[in-house]
């Protein structure tokens, strides 16, 4: 992996990268339309689960479960970065490598490519924590969810973003150093990874419904515990997952360090892997053609 002459050009690197990344997913069209799509496409999202909800629920049902409701919708504001975040991610290298070509004069630059892959993910996170908000924003306001900001646990919320971010974008890297060795697939893989993420993970119904083998490994997959930990310190569907609920905030929050550490060294070490795989074996600059 090529490295930089300092911090200064880890610095400067980032720093491009990240303008780079926001560039490629906001130069399809003009700002105003961009912002419009932005405001819109989360919502519209919202919506789509407020009709699975009453389908499932029973349209003319006098007494749905509502926290239920406050429930997945939560869950599924914050998945969008399981789904944002880990495709974006892994898509770099295929996208740097085959559409536009220059993954292997980054690879020749003085530019640290791990630091590159940092830069260009902060786009993606940026651009996904909008969403969150604006889905969350819309929940609160037009669809009655209770959020308190006054109430909120913010430390233990913050710490759970930063460790579940870190392990989501630690998927994605070893996701990416897979992609390095692979033709275009990383998309069948990010979805296969995202699809096993919200099935065993409770977004969309709670883990105790699940068989014994799907608890158990619901119990082994971060994702789950980020997720309890964000919606309990939001306040919101407490008590509808009996397979988590006595676990307690500090717990969580120790099972959901020590497994992302794990999987942060884990990923890392597949990145490096599939990086030194492909400069050996001259897929660098491989192109599929379709």
């Amino acid at each position: 992996m090529a490295m930089s002459g300092g911090k200064f050009t880890n610095r400067r690197t980032f720093k491009w990268s990240a303008w780079l990344g926001w560039q490629l997913e906001s130069n399809w069209t003009d700002p105003f339309p961009f912002l419009i799509y932005t405001l819109f496409k989360p919502i519209a999202g919202s919506l789509i689960l407020v009709v699975m909800y009453l389908i499932i629920a029973g349209i003319g049902d006098t007494n749905p479960d509502i926290q239920l409701f406050y429930y997945m919708y939560v869950s599924n504001a914050f998945f969008m970065y399981a789904g944002q975040v880990l495709f974006g991610v892994t898509w770099i290298i295929h996208d740097d490598r085959e559409h536009y070509r220059t993954l292997k004069y980054i690879f020749i630059s003085p530019a640290n490519f791990f630091v590159y892959m940092m830069g260009r993910t902060v786009s993606k996170l940026l651009i996904t924590t909008l969403a969150v908000v604006i889905t969350l924003a819309f929940g609160v306001i037009a669809l009655g969810i209770p959020i308190n900001l006054l109430t909120v646990n913010w430390p233990i919320f913050l710490l759970a973003m930063v460790l579940g971010l870190a392990c989501i974008i630690a998927f994605g890297l070893a996701l990416a150093g897979i992609s390095f060795l692979t033709a275009k697939h990383s998309m069948g893989m990010n979805e296969g990874v995202a699809g096993v993420f919200y099935l065993f993970c409770g977004v969309l119904f709670p883990v105790s419904i699940l068989p014994s083998w799907g608890i158990a490994l619901a119990k082994i997959l971060p994702v789950t515990y980020w997720l309890e930990l964000v919606r309990r310190t939001l306040g919101v569907g407490i008590g509808v997952d009996s397979t988590l609920a006595d676990l307690s905030l500090n717990s969580g929050l120790a099972i959901l360090f020590i497994s992302t550490i794990a999987f942060l060294f884990i990923s890392i070490g597949m990145f490096k892997l599939g990086d030194y795989m492909a400069r050996k074996l001259g897929l660098v600059d491989m192109t599929t053609a379709y």
